[in-house]
């Protein structure tokens, strides 16, 4: 019997988002859920922002990840999605609050262009409150469709609403 090679890690980087129930709990919680498969090897700080798209609601904890995985980037995408399932997150409105949302930013230098997955995420150089903890970890990680640097990115727009979290409000 020969067993199929075990494929190479790959550098990944996601971003995490909470604005229901404990917040900072959700972030820590969604770190612990991704071991075994993902090997998580440095996070930003846990950064406050206002809503987007849907604006009735409460405010998002976000936090960006660098880790490692030999999951291919559709497998990635179900094991995240299974994930937040877990956590108990559901979707009501779209962009609208949410227990806990895993995004995929990008797969190692890869532009992968499927019917439900798109990376690099095509509206991460949008989104200050993507760019800022991302910054932290990668500002010179080139964006392999847009050839700008996310620090490139980050400077090119606002993220004025884009605040260090204070925790004061009893979350862990």
């Amino acid at each position: 019997m020969t067993l199929g090679k075990k494929r190479q890690p790959t550098r990944i980087y996601l971003l995490l988002g909470t604005n229901v129930g404990n917040r900072a709990k959700n972030l820590q919680t969604a770190i612990e859920h991704l071991s075994p498969r993902i090997k998580v090897l440095r996070v930003s700080r846990v950064y406050q922002t206002a809503p987007w798209g849907y604006l009735e609601q409460e405010d998002f904890l976000n936090q960006a990840l660098e880790a490692e995985t030999d999951l291919t980037p559709s497998e990635l995408l179900v094991y995240i999605k299974e994930i937040e399932k877990r956590m108990g997150r559901h979707t009501v409105i779209h962009y609208g609050p949410r227990l806990i949302d895993i995004d995929i930013l990008f797969y190692g230098n890869e532009i992968i262009e499927l019917p439900n997955l798109s990376i690099p995420h095509p509206m991460l150089h949008e989104r200050a409150f993507t760019l800022v903890p991302l910054a932290e970890l990668a500002a010179d990680f080139r964006h392999p469709k847009l050839g700008k640097t996310i620090q490139e990115l980050l400077d090119g727009i606002s993220a004025e609403d884009v605040n260090l979290y204070q925790n004061t409000s009893g979350d862990l």
